[in-house]
């Protein structure tokens, strides 16, 4: 077996509890990795570990715990093949009712802990001149819409870091590539509502009455339209690590990959009238 076909035996998954990361962990070992799955709850790890898996515990908001996963996970393999950044959440609110402190809390986990756990993972990968990151990133990553800034704004920040790392990484055979769902059945819209009630004061604001709104979609049992499983992200990610060109992009959904088209071709005060009315178009 040369090193390729051993070194992408190995696969370490953020933000397995659930929905896209749960998928990917089943279906990567279904496909002969070898699965480093993480979470950042002991009860989901443990979930886990009666699965089957090699499961560690991982806060992307905490550099102590991505250190002590990565040590854990290089005591059990010195060729990690690939990284899959998915763990994230979404803060949900008006930007004039979110404080500079839960931005940071949004950046914490969405952004910071995916460049650090991609910058310790680099090293291996880079001696052996072979690699896959896989970065799973949202509709959110090149649209805006309203009442969900912080998340929008990490995925903003996400998607630039990928594009320059990549150019960065030119020369070399570690390939990166970003995937962008949009509507994926999850537990997103439960945990963009435990993350508002925590940190917005709905009585307090401005947009009491959209909040009203927000708040019932985020509590309904509804998939939003065009709504796809995980299935449909695990489709892609199996090819951003198997091929031998894997895409850039993968757009997963068909908001996604319309917003796409309509960026390219309509001026921005048009995307503007068109995104304000746009209904719930995000993943995890």
């Amino acid at each position: 077996m040369d090193e390729a076909s051993t070194v992408r035996r190995a696969a370490l998954i953020t933000g397995c509890s659930s929905g896209i990361g749960l998928c990917l962990a089943h279906g990567l070992r279904s496909a002969g990795y070898r699965v480093f799955a993480s979470a950042r709850k002991v009860e989901d790890v443990a979930k886990l570990k009666k699965l089957g898996f090699d499961a560690f515990l991982l806060d992307l908001a905490s550099s102590d715990s991505i250190q002590a996963a990565i040590s854990k996970v290089f005591q059990k393999t010195d060729s990690l093949y690939a990284l899959i950044n998915n763990g994230a959440y979404g803060q949900a609110g008006a930007l004039e009712d979110i404080s500079r402190e839960v931005l940071e809390k949004q950046f914490q986990t969405n952004v910071f802990g995916w460049h650090e756990l991609t910058n310790l993972v680099l090293p291996s990968m880079k001696e052996r001149n072979l690699g896959r990151i896989v970065y799973i990133s949202s509709v959110l990553g090149f649209v805006a819409m309203p009442f969900r800034g912080p998340y929008v704004a990490s995925k903003f920040a996400i998607e630039g870091l990928v594009d320059t790392l990549r150019l960065e990484l030119k020369q070399t055979k570690i390939k990166l590539s970003l995937v962008q769902p949009g509507p994926i059945e999850s537990k997103f819209r439960e945990n963009a509502f435990l993350a508002f009630k925590e940190n917005v004061d709905p009585s307090n604001s401005d947009y009491k009455r959209e909040y009203k709104t927000m708040i019932e979609r985020l509590n309904s049992d509804k998939n939003a339209q065009f709504t796809l499983a995980p299935e449909s992200v695990l489709r892609c990610v199996l090819h951003a690590l198997d091929s031998k060109v894997p895409k850039n992009h993968y757009r997963v959904t068909f908001p996604t990959k319309l917003f796409a088209f309509l960026c390219r071709i309509l001026p921005s005060s048009w995307m503007d009238n068109i995104l304000s009315r746009a209904e719930d178009g995000d993943k995890d």
